[in-house]
């Protein structure tokens, strides 16, 4: 998986999509910082996620941004995204290879190593760890020590993608620790300060 060292930001979408969410996402995209776009709607039915997701998946294909779905590899395939991102309690690796094919599929890891090994060993295209730092938009149930991205950056070149309560106060060094992507969602969409295209222009 090829990927562009100024573009590290993964964007996650709010848990609610209103109106002038499409226009705020063109602007956030615009500033050429986003690699990814995941769509994580945990309470909308099948039905809306397909509305919105349309929506979305051709704002993300304008600006040459990958489009993958939280959890809902059906809803990946039906939408024909780029890709899914797959909890540990999700469908396994290899059944949801059988359903999108060669398509970006990553997993969640927490805070193990012994996961991740799991994750390379089923071909993930890349794995997620997290929490780095307490975060508003869930609850964490794992933490995870900085150091974490170092020791697994030893056994494998897979991408890694740091998540959990990411912002311009704390991303630096993330990057410093050689995690590959950064799952950013409250930092840009609850920004009690900034909109969100001002909150990524922060972020450098």
């Amino acid at each position: 998986m090829k990927f562009n060292k100024k573009k590290f930001i993964y964007l996650i979408s709010p848990l609610k999509i209103n109106k002038s969410f499409y226009n705020e996402l063109r602007e956030v995209i615009k500033q050429k910082k986003v690699s990814f776009f995941q769509l994580r709607l945990k309470k909308e039915s099948f039905k809306k996620k397909l509305q919105i997701g349309t929506k979305i998946k051709k704002i993300c294909k304008e600006f040459n941004v990958k489009f993958l779905i939280n959890d809902d590899v059906y809803l990946a395939k039906k939408l024909n995204a780029d890709g899914c991102h797959l909890g540990q309690k999700d469908m396994k690796i290899s059944e949801a290879r059988k359903l999108i094919g060669n398509k970006i599929i990553g997993i969640t890891c927490h805070n193990s190593i012994k996961l991740a090994k799991i994750a390379i060993n089923d071909k993930a295209d890349y794995i997620a760890f997290g929490a780095f730092y307490s975060s508003k938009t869930k609850k964490i149930k794992y933490k995870a020590p900085i150091n974490l991205i170092k020791k697994v950056r030893k056994i494998t070149k897979t991408p890694i993608v740091a998540i959990g309560g990411i912002s311009l106060y704390n991303y630096k060094n993330l990057l410093l620790n050689k995690a590959n992507f950064l799952a950013i969602s409250g930092y840009i969409w609850k920004n009690k300060k900034l909109k969100p295209k001002d909150a990524i222009k922060k972020i450098i």
